[in-house]
C-alpha cells in the first residue's frame, strides 16, 4: 500500500513547490517549462 501512496505524495510536494514559486512571482510559462524539463528526466 505504501508504494501506491508514494507517487501521490511526491506529486503533492512538487505541486506545493510550484505554487510557492508562483506566489514568489515566477511567471506561469516558466513554471510550465520547469515541469516539462523535470518530467523528461
Amino acid at each position: 500500500m505504501d508504494e501506491q501512496k508514494t507517487p501521490v505524495a511526491e506529486k503533492q510536494k512538487g505541486g506545493i513547490g510550484y505554487v510557492l514559486l508562483w506566489i514568489l512571482g515566477v511567471p506561469i510559462p516558466v513554471l510550465i517549462l520547469i515541469a516539462l524539463v523535470r518530467g523528461c528526466t
